[in-house]
């Protein structure tokens, strides 16, 4: 991208704050962001949020390494891995989430769908923490996810479920999408 994403500006607010606007208004109870590269720039944003930062200093393992750290702050019975590009998020699709799982205690993750393809966030029970918390570096979340589709449940979702944005021109064309 250039840039950092959750720093990007959607009409006048950061994607960050929209993001935190839809999980401060969910069922969620704790949230914790996991900084990475240039974690300063994030910082300002969280502050004076009911959230907490935590910094990976092994960002550039990726997207799991980063789960990991956030795993290692909480002592709760699910975790979400939201993603820093969801501009749809909405603390309804989180609720029907939690809601999901709540109802069936055999559930060990939960994810929206949208037109058959699954999306973003994802719910995970604390039953498999340990498995992810102790991934091989060349495994990834997708790993964990298909060990355990009997166990994987889903909700209905949206588009911004399916979609996120790595260059310019995939933000351009969300930007697009949300001003619909």
């Amino acid at each position: 991208m250039g840039r950092n994403k959750l720093l990007l500006k959607v009409e006048g607010r950061t994607v960050l704050d929209r993001l935190l606007d839809a999980v401060l208004a969910s069922k969620i109870d704790d949230t914790v962001i996991v900084l990475g590269h240039r974690p300063e720039a994030i910082r300002p944003v969280a502050r004076g949020r009911e959230v907490r930062t935590v910094l990976n200093v092994e960002h550039e393992r990726g997207m799991t390494s980063s789960f990991q750290t956030g795993l290692r702050e909480v002592d709760v019975d699910a975790v979400f891995l939201i993603l820093g590009d969801q501009l749809g998020l909405t603390p309804e699709l989180l609720d029907s989430m939690i809601d999901s799982m709540k109802s069936d205690p055999y559930t060990l993750i939960v994810s929206p769908e949208f037109e058959g393809k699954r999306g973003h966030p994802s719910l995970f029970r604390g039953a498999i923490f340990p498995e992810i918390l102790n991934l091989p570096e060349e495994e990834h979340m997708k790993h964990v996810v298909g060990r355990h589709e009997e166990q994987h449940r889903h909700v209905p979702g949206s588009i911004w479920n399916t979609i996120d944005f790595d260059t310019p021109k995939d933000f351009e064309q969300a930007l697009a999408l949300f001003r619909v």
